[in-house]
This record gives structure tokens, sequence and C-alpha cells, in this order.
């Protein structure tokens, strides 16, 4: 397969799988794998095209960005709630890779790990989405402290490669009692500061993996995973508030049981 086949369809698995509950970490080391090259060797690429998909979140809610910023300067109580729901989030993954940041990266190419926890992330979707009755609270301002520590927390889970940063903030926050459309907006905008982070600190410390002929690929990457990121995020919040995240659930297992059989037959 040509490589600039393999940049643009890895692109395309970002921009789709970043804000799903799927884990696009999980689906692009699969990708990789079922495309025939190693996911060690694309590892770095997998990682930098990321702020692709932060940046389509940046175009989509720009005039919630501007509201906060100039709130900001105008002491709105909302402003500045808002900045701290996202601060108190961030800290605890912050922490957690600081410190265990060399083990989370050895399960970056272990495609079998991505299969388990996609089923049993599947499960947990299927669980929460029955058991919990979230009520509507009116925005990410409003969310508590507590709500957003215990997102945060949650969100550490994602750290295992095919457990879903997304999926698991939006499950974490649904189960403190926050609505569907809040808690996905929620993770998007977790999302800017998390992974902007472990990008920028994962390419400083393995600086060497990204030649100068993986440049223009990372470039191309980003690009399409931007684009199609616009598309799934304008539709995501729609569809989950119709349908729920059962469908997503129900992917997950048949997905990783699909990757699990392959992976034991190849």
């Amino acid at each position: 397969m040509p490589i600039l086949l393999l940049v643009v369809l890895l692109g395309i698995v970002e921009g789709l799988t970043e804000y799903l509950p799927v884990s696009s970490t999980g689906h692009l080391i699969l990708a990789t794998e079922l495309l025939g090259f190693r996911a060690e060797d694309w590892e770095a690429f997998n990682v930098a095209i990321q702020p692709g998909a932060i940046l389509a979140i940046v175009v989509l809610y720009w005039r919630t960005f501007w509201d906060v910023l100039t709130g900001l300067f105008r002491r709105s109580p909302d402003a500045w709630r808002f900045v701290r729901n996202l601060l108190v989030a961030c800290v605890p993954a912050i922490v957690l890779g600081l410190l265990i940041g060399d083990l989370i990266e050895a399960m970056l190419g272990s495609a079998v790990i991505v299969a388990w926890a996609l089923i049993v992330g599947g499960v947990a979707i299927l669980v929460v989405e029955r058991l919990v009755k979230p009520r509507d609270c009116g925005g990410v301002a409003n969310l508590s402290l507590r709500q957003s520590a215990g997102v945060g927390i949650v969100q550490c889970l994602a750290m295992i490669p095919g457990v879903s940063r997304s999926g698991a903030t939006i499950l974490g926050a649904m189960s403190l009692g926050v609505d569907r459309k809040t808690a996905a907006e929620f993770s998007f905008f977790l999302a800017m500061p998390t992974l902007g982070g472990a990008t920028a600190y994962y390419l400083a410390k393995h600086h060497e993996r990204v030649s100068s002929e993986m440049y223009g690929n990372i470039l191309i990457g980003s690009a399409v995973s931007f684009v199609v990121a616009l598309i799934v995020v304008k539709l995501f919040v729609g569809f989950v508030t119709r349908y729920g995240f059962a469908p997503f659930g129900w992917y997950r297992i048949i997905a990783g049981a699909a990757a699990l059989v392959w992976l034991g037959l190849r």
C-alpha cells in the first residue's frame, strides 16, 4: 500500500473516532496492523495528527470560547467556572501521565489490549445507559467541582489503549448526573488541554521518532482528521441526544470480538 494512502486512511480514522466513545488510539493501532504495518512504527504519527481533530473543536465552538474569553475579562462567574472545571478535570491525567508515562507508552502497540478494552468498554456503555438517569444541568459551567474532578479521574482510564478518552469522560459525567449533551460537550472541550498537552509532551520526549520526511505526512494526516472531525462532531451531539450511546456500546463489543478473532487467526 502506498504510504500516502495509509496517511490519508489513518487521518480519516482519527477524525472519525477521536470524539466518539470508541477509542481513536485503539482504532489507529488496529487499522495500522490491519493494513499490514507495525503499529509501533506509526506510533509517533498517530499521536502527532491529533491536533487536527483538536482544531475542529476550536472551529465548531469558537463562539463558546470567545464568550468565555471575554467573560473572564468581565469577571463573569460562568466563564470562571467553565475554566475552573476544565482545569480541575485535567489535573488527574497530568499527574498520572507523568508518573506512569513509560508504562502507558509500552501498551500503545498492543492490539490485543485494544480488542479487550473495546469489549469491556462496550459493556460499560450499555450498563451506564440502562442504569443511569442523568438530568439536564444547563452546561459545562454549571458542573460542580465534585463532578469535574470525578470526570478527570475517570478520564485516566483512557490511558489504556482501546478504552476511549471520550467514552470514559462522557460515561463518567453521566454517572455523576450530567445530561448527555453537556457530557459530550465537556468531553470535547476537555480534549483540547488533555490531548494537546499529551501530544506536546510525547513529541518533546520522542522528537527523534519524527523524521524530517514525516512532517509532510503529519500535515496531511492532520488536515484529513480536521475535516472529518468537523463533520463527525456536528452529527454526534444530535445523534446521542436522540438515540443515546447504546449503538456505540454494541459496536465496540462487535469490533473487539472481531479483532480478537482476526488476531488469533493471522
